[in-house]
């Protein structure tokens, strides 16, 4: 795709649609800096793309020094940022009648302060190039709302905003935002619910034929956004299953 290849990518919860990602991405020559929080996975993933130029590093998107700490490294190897891919996120659902303050805490630091670490790391370099693009994983949750996981979609309705209140603010330093929305994607998030009867039905409608989406059609639409010219601001794209209802 024309306007990838060279481009310095981090990719924040290189997993799933991450590695979906990154495998796509290195396909059209960027220069990746990808991170999670399993090393065993990082090191096959980088080892299965050779002749590519990847780097991995462990980090937990909620701690905002092992964040930079990535951010750092990227801008050590290839000198600069072009874009940010916050992907990390967990999706542990419930009644708020059950209150689960745990998971409730675990949402907001991972799906929201992870974004928000993201953003803080890179936001300077990015002023100061005068260019740069941010992505994050959203979902159909920031758009609509059903009953059980209302923290969820809450956590979800925030990166909305977020992102749009970064597009508005940084505009003029030539900053663009983006978010991909994806409905149902056959992943392994159903394994962040601690609920198994809720676990057992998210696993197989993601896998229920014509209706979970591949991690390649998400990275498939990262690697879109990011081809656009910088002229170009995609602020958001919604990925649905053609089957699923909401």
């Amino acid at each position: 795709m024309a306007n990838i290849e060279g481009k310095v990518v981090i990719i924040m919860g290189a997993s799933g649609i991450g590695e979906a990602t990154t495998k796509k991405l290195a396909q059209e020559g960027a220069k990746l800096m990808i991170a999670a929080r399993r090393e065993d996975r990082l090191q096959a993933l980088v080892e299965s793309l050779p002749n590519n130029e990847i780097s991995y590093a462990v980090a937990d998107v909620s701690k905002k020094e092992e964040v930079q700490a990535v951010v750092d490294l990227a801008v050590e190897k290839y000198g600069r940022v072009d874009v940010l891919y916050n992907n990390a996120g967990v999706m542990p659902t419930a009644p708020l009648s059950e209150t689960h303050f745990d998971e409730w805490r675990q949402m907001l630091d991972i799906n929201i302060m992870g974004v928000l670490n993201g953003i803080a790391a890179v936001l300077p370099i990015m002023k100061k190039q005068q260019s740069g693009h941010i992505i994050s994983t959203d979902s159909i949750a920031g758009h609509v709302v059903y009953p059980g996981s209302a923290v969820y979609f809450g956590t979800k309705f925030a990166v909305r905003a977020i992102m749009e209140g970064l597009r508005q603010e940084e505009r003029e330093n030539n900053l663009r935002s983006t978010i991909i929305s994806p409905g149902a994607v056959d992943t392994e998030l159903y394994l962040t619910s601690q609920d198994l009867e809720v676990q057992e039905w998210l696993k197989n409608n993601q896998r229920s034929e014509g209706f979970g989406l591949k991690s390649s059609d998400i990275a498939d639409a990262v690697a879109y956004v990011i081809s656009t010219p910088e002229t170009v601001a995609v602020s958001d794209i919604l990925i649905r299953p053609t089957k699923q209802s909401i």
